[in-house]
């Protein structure tokens, strides 16, 4: 029995007219119980059916209180899924009472009860969906995706301000220094006639061409400027020319990559053939650059003697130079391969994801 009280909220004045309500089902049910009862016992003693009495006067109150959850749950002022629990676990009892007052027997509440539990697990899997496996998959695969988008954004951002400071080098304090170094030498050509005077200004001018070189070793570390200017194959070509061994390269990239692609993949090609003139300086090499499926494949092969690892087998430290080009190559989600069989040559293979 519900009545009009319950449409009330729990928390207002509606709400204590509802306990009111409730207070007073209960107690006439418990009175008309009691009234039963001592008819039972008037009559005479036997089969105790007031129980049933009892049982539908108390499954009353109950479903009188459960209408309040329902309402509770329409007005969301409930979750569903609490308000599931209690119903299920109301009805289980239901069905164990009746099956208890039946004399026991075959347990046949056992096939409603199952129905009951697979409707309530549904709902809570419903309700709990973003903790299913595949579900909590897909959104670490979504943050994934966005954590390697804004990675890739502020490596080409650190690219393009690498190359702005070696620009700014090689144009401004570069510049200065051999503007500085030309004129210290006018200076000097006037001191013939003081000797000691000449002397320092040679010794200044010797210290400014020492800076200009090192200042050009770091913007050269940073980026040449052919890299910025014409592009990975002209940057590569010039590296080839610039060796200390012969170098035969083959390009097949037609389109400028990004910043920090090309960059990489120039500081594998050096890095490489730097290793290739320090352990091999007999040998030959041959550079392989090609965009193949959004991809970019470099490739450095030598005849030299082989047997190159990334650490040393005797102390078991890494070697620097592959070991970083490895961690240059792996930042952009990309895979550095070394093949160095002992008297067949190295085979260093870099992919690097070049991708719109």
């Amino acid at each position: 029995m519900i009545f009009p009280a319950m449409t009330g909220s729990a928390d207002g004045p509606d709400g204590d007219d509802y306990e009111v309500t409730l207070a007073l089902h209960g107690a006439i049910a418990v009175m008309v119980g009691v009234l039963v009862t001592i008819v039972w016992v008037a009559t005479g003693a036997g089969y105790f059916w007031p129980m049933w009495v009892w049982f539908g006067l108390l499954t009353t109150v109950a479903v009188h209180a459960l209408g309040r959850r329902g309402i509770d749950v329409l007005e969301q002022r409930e979750r569903p899924l609490t308000f599931h629990v209690e119903l299920t676990a109301f009805l289980v009892a239901i069905e164990l009472i009746v099956w208890a007052m039946s004399g026991g027997g075959s347990f046949w509440p056992i096939w409603p009860i199952t129905a009951l539990g697979a409707l309530l697990g549904v709902h809570a899997l419903i309700v709990n969906r973003e903790l299913l496996p595949s579900l909590r998959e897909r959104e670490l695969t979504e943050r994934v995706d966005v954590l390697t988008r804004t990675r890739r954004g502020a490596l080409d951002v650190q690219a393009a301000e690498l190359r702005r400071i070696e620009r700014d080098l090689h144009d401004g304090a570069q510049a200065r220094l051999v503007a500085l170094s030309m004129q210290l030498g006018r200076a000097e050509d006037r001191l013939d006639d003081r000797p000691e005077i000449a002397a320092l200004v040679r010794q200044a001018r010797s210290e400014a061409g020492a800076a200009i070189k090192e200042l050009r070793d770091l913007a050269r570390g940073i980026a040449p400027p052919v890299l910025a200017d014409r592009g990975l194959v002209a940057a590569v070509e010039a590296l080839g020319q610039r060796a200390a061994i012969p170098v035969a390269v083959d390009a097949q990239v037609s389109r400028r990559l990004s910043p920090v692609v090309e960059t990489a993949a120039y500081f594998v090609v050096a890095e490489s053939l730097t290793n290739v003139a320090k352990h091999a300086p007999s040998a030959s090499a041959r550079v392989t650059l090609a965009d193949r499926d959004e991809t970019l494949v470099v490739e450095i092969a030598d005849d030299g003697p082989g047997g190159a690892a990334e650490s040393d087998r005797s102390t078991g430290t890494r070697a620097t130079g592959l070991s970083g080009l490895r961690r240059r190559v792996e930042a952009l989600d990309g895979t550095l391969r070394v093949t160095s069989p002992e008297g067949v040559g190295t085979a260093i293979r870099a992919e690097l994801p070049c991708g719109s």
